[in-house]
């Protein structure tokens, strides 16, 4: 599970510094996670990892995760 998190991670961070990933991922983002994770998963759990990337990216935008971390200081 460590390792998943690790690459939904990875995945936010290129989305966000590579415009071309970030164009590739809004297109097709199972072939978008699978260059980054480098494995052929199940399309479930690709599917899986599209959503938590997505979820934060969303919460990134909206600076919601910013505001959560700054209760937990």
């Amino acid at each position: 599970m460590d390792e998943i998190k690790k690459k939904i991670e990875e995945i936010v961070k290129k989305v966000k510094s590579d415009k071309t990933f970030a164009s590739s991922f809004k297109s097709n983002p199972v072939k978008a996670v699978e260059s980054v994770i480098g494995i052929d998963l199940p399309d479930e759990k690709i599917n899986e990892i599209i959503v938590a990337v997505k979820t934060k990216l969303n919460l990134d935008k909206s600076g919601i995760t910013s505001k959560l971390k700054g209760l937990f200081k």
